[in-house]
């Protein structure tokens, strides 16, 4: 059953030609504007089509109905966190602990929360997505680049920096839960992230010193 309703929610076909992207990029754009402006229940192809300045039938070329739309809606979002999070690992690489932990908390704050109005929306849906199965696949990238920056590290780890990795990334994602879930959260990033550099650093720190 999962997967035939994971086919269903699949697009039909991938944009292979620059136009074609471009009309795919304005579909998703055109979505979350929709589903900002009328919400879920009241947003329909047709509704996005017309804001994007596309055919219905252009649109279900790419998207078979209106929940695969919104699920490419949210793997765009959730990806462009996790390449946010993966190029700041890379340049992090062989830098102090410390430094890596800036790096990773500004770069998942700043994707997370560039436009907190759509990471809400989607949060919202996330569950009538197949939300578990996306946040699992990106959240296993995240940590393969979190890992490979710790093993670079200039301080020997006493763990191995898959499992700390996954430590991280589990907190880094149940406190965005909690942040999104709480009244203006808009209102706590500003005094969140020199909360989250000292726990990750603390932790990373303790990480390299302590007793295996």
């Amino acid at each position: 059953m999962p997967t035939a309703i994971q086919t269903v929610l699949e697009p039909r076909k991938s944009p292979v030609q620059a136009r074609s992207t471009a009309s795919v990029d304005a579909i998703l754009v055109a979505s979350i504007q929709v589903l900002l402006q009328v919400g879920k229940e009241r947003l329909t192809t047709t509704r996005v089509a017309a804001r994007a300045g596309v055919s219905v039938g252009t649109l279900y070329q790419y998207f078979p109905n209106k929940s695969s739309l919104l699920q490419a809606v949210l793997k765009r979002h959730l990806n462009e966190v996790v390449e946010a999070v993966e190029a700041a690992c890379f340049d992090a690489q062989g830098q102090s602990l410390d430094q890596m932990a800036a790096a990773l908390i500004n770069s998942f704050l700043d994707a997370k929360t560039r436009n907190i109005r759509t990471s809400l929306a989607l949060y919202a849906i996330n569950g009538d997505l197949d939300g578990a199965r996306i946040s699992l696949e990106m959240g296993t990238r995240a940590i393969e680049a979190i890992a490979a920056m710790l093993a670079t590290s200039p301080r020997p780890l006493t763990a191995d920096p898959h499992s700390i990795a996954s430590m991280v990334y589990g907190s880094l994602t149940g406190i965005s839960r909690r942040l999104l879930e709480s009244p203006h959260p808009e209102k706590h990033v500003i005094p969140l992230r020199p909360e989250l550099i000292f726990f990750v650093s603390s932790y990373l720190n303790a990480c390299s010193t302590r007793l295996s």
